[in-house]
């Protein structure tokens, strides 16, 4: 029996944690992008490959891709499974729809990085296309039912506390401002002190968020971990669904950010997906709350509508 044989068999039956599905091929480049930075260096050249060349990868066996990434079969299999996949096997279905996805003529395009020397019209596209490419990838990798519970949550809470630092915690100042505006008691920290001493105050029936791109910020995991210890619903948005602040979230919706560069850092694309994670959750809360989230939105247009007008003397 080959290995091939032997990989395939010794994954039948076998599904993923929680009886969750293996990804679509449509969101398997999204997460080998998302994954990709926190894989050993043997399992990106596998990740690469696959995203890289899907239809080639597609043709080939477990022994054969190894080879071509210079890796062991073992190596494969723990890449595939890492990516969502009981097995190889799995892996390479998935892998032949992405083909057949992109042969369609939606194949997504490779990015460039930015050069120092570039013309800003050259700089304006290639940031565009990065914006729109993590968004996309974004939307293509969230979990909709962990968002769905998440904003069931957020609906019904007595009060929300928002956790983020540095680019995050502007993010978290987004929401936060949103969810006033709908008429929620909602509260964003970027002082891990305040955010801490707050944390402690939360209980059954409250909701913490923690916004962390790297799934390790240990100034927002802290108060995370003192929400989720007193029984508040905790959602980690972030970009390593794998990381620390994981151990501490009830829900986790994972964002994805473009390949980062020296003058793209990846504060930047974060940023863009953790926006685009927030206005889903805001816009899914104002649906389950409409009644009273209408008349509030109103009610803030209107008292601030003399200020967008022009003065008269």
């Amino acid at each position: 029996m080959t290995n091939d044989v032997k990989e395939i068999f010794s994954n039948r039956g076998e599904g993923r944690p929680g009886g969750e599905a293996a990804p679509a091929p449509a969101a398997l480049a999204a997460k080998v992008r998302t994954l990709a930075p926190s894989m050993t260096r043997s399992m990106q050249r596998v990740a690469e490959a696959v995203a890289t060349d899907p239809a080639g990868c597609a043709a080939l066996t477990v022994t054969g891709l190894a080879e071509l990434t210079g890796t062991s079969e073992a190596t494969v299999v723990r890449t595939a499974r890492l990516l969502g996949y009981p097995g190889y096997r799995d892996l390479r279905l998935a892998l032949a729809g992405l083909a057949a996805h992109q042969q369609s003529g939606r194949a997504p395009s490779v990015t460039a990085d930015i050069a120092v020397d570039d013309p800003i019209a050259d700089v304006v596209a290639k940031l565009a296309h990065d914006e729109q490419q993590t968004l996309a990838d974004t939307a293509a990798g969230l979990d909709t039912v962990q968002l769905g519970a998440a904003v069931t949550a957020l609906a019904a809470a007595r009060r929300t506390d928002i956790y983020g630092v540095g680019a995050s915690g502007l993010v978290a100042q987004d929401l936060a401002q949103k969810l006033l505006r709908i008429g929620l008691v909602a509260h964003a920290h970027s002082d891990p002190h305040l955010a801490v001493t707050n944390a402690v105050q939360l209980r059954a029936g409250d909701v913490a968020i923690a916004i962390t791109h790297s799934g390790s910020t240990g100034d927002v995991i802290e108060p995370l971990r003192a929400a989720f210890d007193r029984g508040a619903t905790t959602v980690a948005i972030t970009g390593r669904p794998d990381g620390p602040v994981s151990q501490y979230a009830d829900h986790i919706l994972t964002t994805s950010t473009a390949r980062e560069s020296e003058l793209r850092p990846a504060a930047m694309s974060s940023r863009t997906s953790q926006l685009l994670v927030v206005d889903c959750l805001f816009t899914g809360v104002t649906q389950r709350t409409y009644e009273t989230a209408a008349p509030a939105l109103s009610a803030s247009y209107e008292a601030l509508a003399h200020r967008h007008s022009p003065r008269t003397r």
